[in-house]
């Protein structure tokens, strides 16, 4: 597993019961998450003293109770600054997990000595458009919904990067991408992280098990002939590390050679010491 310990400001404290106590910054949450099925005793007092607790109703959905939290608050992930603020299903803005990725790319930027392309699809608020951008890459930043793109330049200012050269798009990935297809644009590195399900702004449908890949596939043509990297990450779509390799070793390996790699991707947890799954991620480097 793929182990996201790098962070200060976050922490996932405990977990039991379908639950998890996490540390935000200054701010303890407590949130449901459906890989705990364990029973373990909650001796943090924390579990009963935190600021927020998501509440998930048995007819799906849930909502928000609050104790003492503000509507925003930042945490930090080395240079990354992050605004946070609870809104539907449960989320903050942020995957922590995903430090562990952000770091891999970064090291692979840093170490091209040349300037590097890369494109973020299903781009959500920004974590690793930011990454990219730090460690010194331009960036094309391109999601369906128009507040998830302002809040990813939020985060970009706070993390002092609002002049770095990032192009902020409100698009359909695959539309986009269709479109670079044929301006004849290409990129040194992709990134996506799919929905099982979603919408675009013109109600273009996405159904993650008839479209991811083809839509893999089709990024391969925009990709540059010395690319450096291309990540995939499943989160909502349960997609089995196994089948991010197959998926992108067909895709990529006969065209670019290189090499694949897929993992669980996790957090530690501090009351355990063991690592709670997030997802997977699948990974082709040249």
């Amino acid at each position: 597993m793929w182990i996201a310990d790098n962070w200060k400001d976050y922490e996932v404290i405990d977990t039991s019961l379908g639950e998890k106590l996490e540390r935000w910054g200054d701010y303890i949450l407590v949130r449901p998450d459906p890989q705990v099925i364990w029973d373990t005793k909650r001796d943090d007092r924390r579990w009963k003293h935190m600021n927020g607790h998501y509440h998930r109703s048995s007819k799906g959905g849930g909502e928000w109770e609050f104790f003492n939290l503000p509507e925003e608050w930042s945490i930090r992930y080395k240079e990354l600054t992050f605004r946070l603020k609870p809104f539907s299903f449960k989320h903050t803005g942020l995957f922590p997990e995903q430090a562990v990725n952000w770091d891999w790319f970064s090291s692979i930027i840093k170490s091209a000595k040349r300037p590097v392309k890369v494109l973020n699809l299903f781009a959500y608020t920004g974590g690793a458009t930011l990454a990219c951008a730090m460690a010194g890459a331009s960036v094309t930043h391109v999601d369906a919904s128009k507040g998830m793109v302002a809040w990813a330049k939020e985060n970009a200012a706070a993390s002092g990067l609002a002049d770095a050269p990032i192009r902020w798009l409100v698009d359909d990935c695959v539309k986009f991408v269709e479109r670079e297809i044929r301006r004849g644009n290409t990129y040194d590195a992709i990134i996506m992280d799919p929905p099982s399900y979603g919408r675009g702004p013109k109600g273009e449908i996405w159904k993650i098990e008839e479209s991811i890949f083809p839509f893999i596939r089709l990024t391969t043509q925009i990709l540059s002939k010395d690319a450096l990297f291309y990540l995939v990450n499943s989160y909502t779509t349960g997609l089995q590390p196994a089948v991010l390799t197959y998926m992108i070793h067909s895709a990529l390996v006969p065209a670019f050679g290189g090499h694949v790699e897929s993992s669980e991707v996790g957090l530690p947890v501090t009351a355990s010491g063991l690592a709670l799954p997030c997802g997977a991620s699948g990974r082709w480097v040249s």
